[in-house]
């Protein structure tokens, strides 16, 4: 078994690492090729910050504006992420450059000029695209030599002291300088672009005369090839300062070609340590649960040989282990409805999970997608009520169950409902801070019809095609008198068992949950779903075994009462999981705001409780089957 464990881990690893483990993508929809002058449409997003995680409009601050603002259509995952793609007054030529183009001059009032600095202070960054591509902020790394790190969008400003002065400033960075890489076909001519760069300076523009359009600026002029290199003398803000707006556009041919172009989005910081620490988790965590499974076959070999060979009445009496409670261990549990519930709820989240998996790995949730993941995590959610229902109903009837129909109505309606609830006060928050990431009142329409209208159904169409299937049979029949439980050792004790089972789970996941939550708070990017799958196959053996052993070990000391324990054990992960985020929160994140805390644990509660249903499910389905495997395999008078 153990050696069958082990040439599988090496398959995956020969195929995923054959496959660019980075992550293998689709790099966008289709190409677009430009000639030489045409007209390069930037976009702007939402401005955000890993201090408050609430994301705002980019025109809800006193950025130049074009003359009609148009939102772009935005799929449900990019709703529910809070992005607002709109137009904006920049536009460039292809493979024209620009120096010092004016856009704008705003003069700002006592409300604009308080709603730049606390952006400002909150260390706000601005988030453009232009042909489907972020603007990122090419920093060098300190620690390594020509290495380069893409920060996601520049700062709306920065604060700072002038000399000889104690008291701290506000600057508004209002001179951009833009790249634009691309790369050339000799042949017709064309381009495509591969890459969209920008530094961002603060400058106190000067000009000759009367300000309008067509006004000369001393600071920085073409004419006289005269440049902004630095943030020498900023631009201030402060109310009735006024603030000249203005771009640089420079355009680079590279040598990366378009299907490439992600790439150095998707590069990770710290790849070694990631890399190592990922294969060492794997190797620990598969090799433990070889000789777990390895032990646990032995051990019940012996066992099963040993009861297969009493023969008189005597030595029957005279057993001890698990044998004893044959007559009660398909006894039906307590509350049998609410775990059918969420047995069946589990196996929904399961196939929800997988199928992305698997999509994510295939490339087609892809970066370039914006809200991509989102989307099919919410569809594929929906269309998995098909097989909630009938798993909870199937169960529900093998625990001689008749009311399909409520089993099915509690399935459709138990688990979404808590999220939604948790998910609508969380938004009413958001939406209490104006921030752009509240979703619209159409949006959350949309939400329940795609659960009123498809989930619901699918269920109860679920629920019965399982109720008409025959029940499967148990493998020994259960008495009419409860056996009583004899007392239990400490380290049986359901508590204590149920939080020992959930450690070795989490701790095949915790490395990269760091990453996760990396992408997810602090605002960049993560496609290494190679790893990921690997680390997911992990979790779900991790879970059936650990489960099975302390199944077997309460079995042994004669507590038939496994039902809801082996849900519990391996769901119990969830526990560390959202320790692990308070962790995270205190030493990676600077949140201060009690706002922007009370959005971070009330998504990571959603997020663990998901984690609990989940891996609840996987160890609560592989006792079920050991329980029969083990007692089908043992003859009883």
């Amino acid at each position: 078994m153990a050696k069958v464990r082990i040439l599988i881990f090496t398959l995956f690893v020969f195929f995923f690492l054959n496959v660019n483990i980075h992550g293998f993508y689709l790099p966008g929809v289709a190409p677009q090729d430009f000639q030489m002058g045409d007209a390069l449409m930037v976009k702007v997003n939402k401005l955000t910050s890993t201090k408050t995680q609430l994301p705002y409009s980019y025109y809800s601050l006193p950025y130049c504006r074009p003359e009609h603002i148009v939102d772009s259509a935005e799929n449900l995952g990019e709703v529910l992420r809070g992005d607002r793609i709109e137009n904006s007054p920049f536009v460039f030529k292809m493979r024209e450059s620009q120096m010092c183009a004016a856009v704008c001059r705003v003069k700002l009032d006592k409300k604009t000029a308080k709603a730049l600095k606390e952006k400002i202070a909150d260390e706000y960054r601005v988030n453009m695209i232009l042909d489907n591509l972020p603007l990122v902020v090419p920093v060098q790394r300190p620690d390594q030599d020509n290495v380069v790190v893409y920060q996601h969008g520049f700062h709306v400003g920065l604060k700072g002291i002038f000399a000889g002065k104690k008291e701290e400033k506000y600057f508004i960075h209002n001179h951009l300088t833009f790249t634009v890489r691309y790369h050339r076909d000799i042949q017709t001519d064309s381009s495509r672009i591969v890459g969209f760069e920008v530094k961002p300076f603060s400058v106190k523009h000067e000009y000759e005369g009367q300000w309008n359009e067509k006004a000369r600026l001393t600071t920085c002029d073409p004419h006289t090839k005269r440049a902004v290199t630095n943030s020498e003398s900023p631009q201030e803000v402060e109310e009735g300062n006024e603030i000249i707006f203005t771009y640089d556009v420079d355009f680079q041919e590279s040598e990366v070609k378009w299907a490439s172009r992600w790439d150095t989005y998707l590069l990770m910081a710290d790849d070694q340590i990631h890399w190592f620490s990922i294969v060492n988790s794997m190797m620990i965590v598969l090799f433990l649960s070889g000789m777990v499974a390895m032990i646990m076959l032995r051990t019940l070999y012996r066992d099963i040989s040993n009861y297969n060979q009493l023969e008189t009445h005597e030595e029957a009496l005279e057993e001890t282990g698990w044998k004893l409670v044959h007559g009660d261990v398909f006894r039906s549990p307590t509350n049998p409805e609410l775990l059918c519930v969420y047995a069946g709820t589990g196996v929904q989240c399961f196939g929800m999970i997988l199928v992305t998996m698997i999509f994510a790995c295939l490339g087609f949730l892809s970066p370039s997608n914006r809200g991509g993941l989102m989307t099919a995590m919410l569809l594929l959610w929906v269309f998995m009520g098909l097989l909630a229902g009938y798993v909870s109903s199937r169960l529900y009837k093998s625990l001689r169950g008749t009311e399909w129909k409520k089993i099915a109505l509690k399935t459709a309606f138990m688990f979404p409902a808590t999220i939604f609830v948790a998910f609508f006060v969380l938004n009413a928050i958001i939406w209490g801070q104006k921030s752009s990431g509240a979703v619209p009142f159409g949006t959350m329409f949309a939400l329940v019809v795609l659960w009123f209208g498809i989930s619901v159904p699918l269920v109860f169409i679920g629920g019965y095609i399982g109720f008409r299937k025959l029940a499967p049979e148990d493998p020994v029949k259960t008495n009419k008198i409860p056996r009583q439980i004899p007392i239990q050792a400490w380290y049986m004790n359901p508590i204590f068992s149920i939080l020992i089972g959930g450690i070795l789970p989490f701790g095949a996941v915790f490395i990269e949950l760091f990453f996760i939550l990396t992408s997810i708070w602090l605002h960049q990017f993560y496609y290494i779903f190679g790893f990921l799958f690997i680390v997911f196959i992990i979790l779900i053996i991790t879970c059936a075994e650990i489960t099975v052993v302390l199944c077997y070990f309460q079995l042994c000391s004669e507590d038939y009462q496994w039902w809801w324990r082996s849900y519990l054990t391996s769901g119990s992960s969830a526990v560390y999981l959202f320790l692990y985020a308070v962790f995270y929160f205190y030493t990676k994140l600077e949140i201060t705001k009690l706002v922007s805390a009370v959005l971070y644990f009330g998504y990571m509660l959603i997020v663990s409780y998901v984690f609990f249903v989940f891996t609840g499910a996987i160890g609560f389905y592989a006792c079920f089957w050991f329980t029969r495997l083990i007692y089908s395999s043992v003859k009883i008078d």
